[in-house]
């Protein structure tokens, strides 16, 4: 989470990628908030973050960690430092700026769930963290493999460990695909591992999986057919 500095206002010269290290790991957010002091009852500003690793939070508890945390409120905030318009959010988000905004009849909402990672695969926050919960999650369901015989029946049975895991993923919408096959994928045979990985203890998965993607744009085409048309 990469918070702004404060008091930034020219938004045609934010442009995190010139000064923060290109990273699928990294999220920048845009400006900064104004809060109620919880003691005294004042406004004062404060960085954007940890409100919205609060919204991360949310997101995670309540739909899950592969939606992205973008279009939800930012609780707590009663402003922002600078306001937002359409122009300057088409302009800040190709550059990784993810921007915070004011909506007349929705309130403060986080609007970009973007990364600031140069390669596409891990543009979007949701995909990068979709894959860490995977990676952990697999890892963590795994260890019981440690000291068992590394033969074709353990190959089997980590298969369908993972291949169950993912499948609970598919039905709650995580991957992409109207079946599982077109979903994910999990190898573990002796096309994965050669025979001196095996004689030295290394069980060797490979795991391919579909990842949905934000819809970040939605274009409508329209077609007026006129009466001529009808004749």
């Amino acid at each position: 989470m990469v918070d702004c500095e404060q008091g930034v206002s020219d938004v045609g010269a934010l442009d995190p990628r010139m000064t923060v290290a290109d990273s699928p790991y990294a999220a920048f957010y845009f400006p900064w908030l104004v809060i109620r002091d919880p003691q005294s009852g004042a406004q004062r500003t404060v960085p954007p973050g940890g409100h919205v690793l609060g919204v991360y939070a949310r997101t995670d508890s309540e739909r899950g960690v592969f939606r992205s945390p973008a279009n939800q409120a930012v609780r707590g905030a009663v402003a922002l430092a600078l306001d937002i318009g359409d122009a300057a959010e088409a302009a800040l988000s190709p550059r990784g700026v993810n921007a915070i905004r004011r909506f007349a009849d929705r309130g403060i909402l986080v609007w970009g769930a973007r990364t600031l990672a140069s390669d596409p695969q891990w543009k979007y926050v949701s995909v990068r963290r979709l894959f860490i919960f995977l990676d952990r999650s697999i890892r963590e369901g795994t260890q019981w493999v440690v000291f068992e015989p590394n033969d074709a029946t353990l190959w089997g049975r980590v298969r369908g460990s993972i291949e169950n895991f993912l499948m609970l993923q598919w039905r709650a919408g995580a991957l992409l695909g109207q079946t599982p096959q077109q979903a994910f994928f999990v190898r573990c045979d002796q096309g994965t591992m050669t025979q001196s990985d095996i004689e030295n203890g290394r069980l060797i998965c490979e795991i391919g999986v579909a990842p949905v993607r934000p819809a970040e744009f939605v274009i409508f085409r329209i077609c007026h057919a006129t009466a001529q048309a009808h004749r």
